[in-house]
């Protein structure tokens, strides 16, 4: 089945476990724009992190809904191509991740998930499309940014930009800094509608993808440093 299309990828990475979301935030800086912010501080020598693609993972759970749930199946999409800089000194992180390069039902992912079935390639093929084309439209908006701040409160606060919206955030992560890298890891759930997304449905929803997703991440970024003039 084909009905999964609805997951929003990522983002989340940074989501609101559950509490409710703040008034719509302001557009942030695109991620190419902030890396001047990263570099100039580097320079000055504050520790300065790039995120390591090949390390880190935004997992979204996908769940079957609707009366006749039983004909759907459940779904995994995920990230392993996120970019992005991170300055604890700064108190803040800048990631992003392309939703065309997104992975479905990987079946390491599946099964840590909890899912024991796999779809066909034909039904993956249909659940991307879906994904790309008429949900996310993805060639509009083609890629999810997050701006993360971690004030003194500990708490991570984090405006993430998805198809066309931005929404300010708060999470609790677990984040640990050393001289070599930086790791942040978590899970949380978020709505698809609230960041203007109408869950997939057949049949007057019948056949449906439900609203909440659950969503799991741990990024990783290593210490970087300016290349000698």
């Amino acid at each position: 089945m084909n009905v999964p299309g609805r997951l929003l990828p990522l983002l989340v990475l940074l989501t609101a476990c559950g509490q409710p979301l703040a008034p719509q935030a302001p557009l942030v800086p695109a991620l190419a724009t902030g890396l001047d912010a990263y570099r100039t501080a580097a320079a000055s020598g504050t520790a300065f992190y790039a995120i390591d693609p090949g390390a880190s993972l935004v997992a979204v759970t996908v769940r079957r809904g609707g009366l006749m749930a039983r004909l759907g199946h459940d779904h995994v999409v995920a990230s392993h191509t996120l970019t992005g800089y991170a300055a604890p000194g700064m108190g803040r992180a800048d990631v992003s991740f392309r939703l065309d390069q997104l992975t479905i039902d990987e079946p390491q992912l599946l099964r840590d998930a909890g899912i024991g079935t796999s779809p066909s390639p034909e039904a993956v093929e249909g659940t991307r499309k879906n994904m790309l084309g008429p949900v996310l439209d993805a060639e509009r908006y083609p890629v999810v940014t997050l701006h993360a701040e971690l004030p003194a409160d500990g708490r991570l606060r984090v405006d993430i930009t998805l198809h066309g919206t931005t929404r300010r955030l708060e999470l609790p992560a677990a984040v640990q800094v050393d001289a070599a890298q930086v790791t942040a890891s978590g899970a949380a759930r978020l709505k698809q509608t609230d960041f203007g997304i109408t869950p997939f449905a057949v049949g007057a929803g019948l056949l449906a993808v439900q609203d909440e997703l659950a969503v799991s991440f741990n990024i990783v970024a290593r210490r970087w440093t300016p290349p000698v003039k």
